[in-house]
């Protein structure tokens, strides 16, 4: 088996392919850069194929898969920069790389009969009430651009293939890019007491054990809609900064505020990022870790 995975210069896609790597199937990273400009960490990621590619130029987009015909494709690739999605003069770009870029994708997976697993965000939806959103559920109500893009590419690969995974994930953290825990950390070694906001409540995803998952899911045809991240209850943004410093032995205080409180954000965020992954099971995937133990191993990993 071969796959291609899009993204690999970010969290997710490398760790995707080392983990395809280690398992011994053919794995083909792509991302715009040259050559791979991920973290030069000698994993398998580093030494595996690679191909540069403009994901938002169809011609191109087509022919190099045609030309590598892989069995599934795995798009991670996206623009991830929410407050910037905002900016007027960014709109376009961001729904060129998340919604017709992802088209391109599907279409090209489509002549080649092959399968197509597409990263999606609980951003897709309102982040209204306190219950968990189900991975079957059409209520979209996106807030921001990032959202609405990532929805269109929803629809983009759900109108085009049926045989798709669409997998939605929410506060990512991986080794290779910025996320959360290392902002924590930066800024937990410069001030004594921070501000984080308490009522936005989710669940993190540990890309590494999001890789496993994933992999496990494109070798079957249970297609279709599913929500995962780690296990370990719902939590705000406040309690995750309280544990990564309770486990990284820092002495920093947190405050929890509002998000009105706590102000400074360009788009809207969900309230309620809340994701039922019981689909997980249901079809007989192994949930992923809780999330406590998955920031105790991310923590020794970024040690190393």
């Amino acid at each position: 088996m071969k796959i291609f995975v899009t993204g690999v210069g970010g969290q997710l896609g490398h760790d995707i392919v080392n983990e395809l790597c280690r398992r011994g199937i053919e794995a083909v990273g792509s991302d715009l850069a040259p050559a791979y400009a991920g973290v030069a960490d000698g994993s398998a990621v580093t030494k595996a194929p690679y191909v540069s590619l403009d994901l938002t130029d169809e011609k191109a987009v087509s022919e190099t898969l045609t030309r590598i015909a892989p069995d599934a494709v795995i798009h991670c690739a996206a623009w991830t920069a929410v407050d910037a999605a905002e900016e007027e003069e960014n709109i376009p770009k961001v729904r060129t790389v998340n919604a017709a870029a992802t088209g391109y994708i599907a279409g090209a997976c489509k002549a080649l009969d092959c399968k197509m697993v597409y990263i999606s965000t609980d951003y897709v939806f309102d982040g209204q009430g306190e219950s968990p959103w189900q991975p079957d559920c059409k209520d979209y109500k996106p807030l921001n651009v990032y959202g609405q893009t990532k929805l269109e590419g929803e629809l983009a690969v759900s109108g085009t293939l049926e045989k798709f995974f669409i997998v939605r994930i929410a506060w990512v953290f991986g080794l290779n890019g910025n996320n959360f825990i290392k902002t924590m950390l930066n800024v937990g070694k410069k001030y004594d007491t921070l501000r984080v906001v308490n009522d936005q409540i989710g669940t993190p995803t540990y890309t590494l054990d999001l890789s496993r998952l994933l992999v496990d899911m494109v070798l079957t045809d249970k297609y279709g809609y599913y929500h995962a991240t780690n296990e370990g209850g719902y939590i705000s943004w406040y309690d995750f900064a309280c544990e990564i410093f309770r486990q990284a032995g820092y002495t920093t205080k947190v405050q929890p505020v509002t998000t009105e409180e706590y102000g400074l954000s360009k788009a809207k965020r969900p309230f309620n990022s809340r994701l039922d992954k019981s689909k997980l099971t249901q079809n007989g995937f192994t949930p992923l870790p809780t999330w406590q133990d998955a920031l105790a191993r991310y923590l020794k990993e970024i040690e190393k």
